[in-house]
């Protein structure tokens, strides 16, 4: 059995290849600790075998960014230790035809008593990189950990955070075709996160090759082509971000509210049965930012119910609030209700700027001291481009933009895409 390989011929434009790999793990129930007790036990220790991976195949092309997601103990992590040639498949292939990158334990290979240039050199030299390639990017290695003052300064008086800043910066200078990335996009302060994704986009606009394995689906459907879905060691899905984020996603709520009921209280008897977000009337799962959007709620009730109010709130899957109309605030409380129905609250010109949300329900009493039904999550849905050309937030403020001064042209830069490199700006 091949488990890795390199420069496959028949692999012209793909630069990573999984093929039918499984990974196993002896799970002990109980592990003798002395001679005595070995001998005790029968000579052998009791386990379980644990398959951490089973047949997973797929294949990524050249400059294609993959995002890898899944519950924790999937065996997404796993998968990326395999790939990045840490862990050894019990059976299958990898092959790797590009020059690879794994950002996974960052400083792993740090000495504490090495200074902070020593431990460049040293780290860099573990990530393949020569002794003169690493002194000819060192000054690109400081500069972006900004750590000018302490680089001769040993590592075990760095803070994390410093830690980290450096260790990040070895890596993404080994300057690779493919990048694997475990769960790094969230290292440092915001500042240097904001960097770290600078040059992530750098890297896919020159062509290169990455795979990130995450729990975060907002950084994946933002910046990836395409997501695979891991769970129990098999690929359940593999496709468009924001396909395969949303079957996540409804699976992984609806296997919440199954395990402890917490998605939806109450006492009844009104309940919220379904949610739909309708678009001219037609049902749909990803809207636009501007569209005029009615959010049906439907319910029943086997009795009268006097007064319900009704509350619809909307927020991010990261759960942020963003709006919680009331049936009550907007002076819409029915006398009664009785039986099947649904109430619609109409939106015009849908302020959300794209991204994914979810739908929260409840309906209480006058009063709203007595509880009916909260359903938490009732839906999910997407928000696409519009008339909106913000990408940052959750909400549309419609800015207009207006320029004067002496210096200003009356001409505005209508590229689509930002100045070559040749076009400074300078006139």
């Amino acid at each position: 059995m091949s488990w890795l390989g390199h420069g496959n011929p028949d692999d012209h434009g793909i630069a990573l290849r999984v093929d039918d790999v499984t990974k196993t793990f002896k799970v002990y129930d109980e592990r003798a600790t002395s001679l005595k007790q070995f001998i005790a036990m029968g000579g052998r220790n009791k386990y379980e075998e644990f398959e951490a991976l089973r047949n997973v195949s797929f294949e990524v092309p050249v400059g294609e960014a993959v995002g890898i997601i899944g519950h924790n103990g999937s065996g997404k992590s796993t998968l990326l230790k395999c790939m990045a040639k840490i862990l050894t498949p019990n059976a299958g292939s990898i092959t790797i035809n590009k020059r690879m990158a794994a950002l996974l334990e960052l400083g792993a290979g740090f000495h504490p008593e090495l200074s902070g240039r020593d431990n460049v050199f040293l780290n860099a030299a573990i990530l393949g990189m020569s002794r003169p390639d690493i002194a000819r990017r060192f000054d690109d290695i400081v500069a972006f950990s900004e750590l000018e003052r302490f680089i001769d300064t040993p590592v075990k008086t760095y803070s994390s955070g410093m830690y980290v800043r450096l260790a990040f910066a070895v890596a993404i200078n080994v300057d690779p075709d493919l990048l694997l990335i475990d769960e790094i996009l969230a290292v440092g302060d915001v500042t240097f996160q904001q960097k770290c994704m600078e040059k992530f986009v750098q890297f896919r606009n020159e062509g290169r090759t990455l795979v990130l394995v995450t729990h975060d689906t907002s950084s994946v459907r933002n910046f990836c082509d395409r997501a695979i879905w891991i769970d129990h060691g098999e690929v359940k899905a593999d496709g468009s971000p924001a396909d395969v984020i949303d079957e996540y996603t409804e699976t992984m709520l609806e296997a919440q509210a199954a395990a402890d009921g917490s998605m939806r209280r109450g006492d009844g008897p009104l309940r919220v049965t379904k949610v739909d977000v309708l678009v001219s009337d037609t049902r749909m799962d990803r809207v636009r930012t501007g569209d005029d959007v009615t959010f049906r709620v439907h319910f029943e009730t086997p009795e009268p119910v006097a007064n319900p109010v009704f509350s619809l709130s909307i927020a991010s899957l990261t759960g942020i609030p963003v709006t919680a109309p009331s049936s009550r605030d907007a002076r819409a409380v029915p006398v009664s209700v009785d039986g099947k129905g649904h109430v619609d609250i109409a939106v015009r010109d849908l302020s959300l700027i794209p991204g994914s949300y979810t739908i929260h329900t409840e309906v209480s009493g006058w009063s709203r001291q007595h509880l009916y039904d909260h359903l938490q999550h009732a839906r999910t849905f997407d928000v696409l481009a519009g008339d909106s050309s913000e990408i940052d937030g959750l909400v549309t403020l419609r800015p207009t933009w207006t320029w004067s001064g002496d210096g200003v042209s009356s001409e505005i830069y209508d590229r689509a895409l930002p100045p070559s490199p040749d076009d400074d700006g300078i006139t």
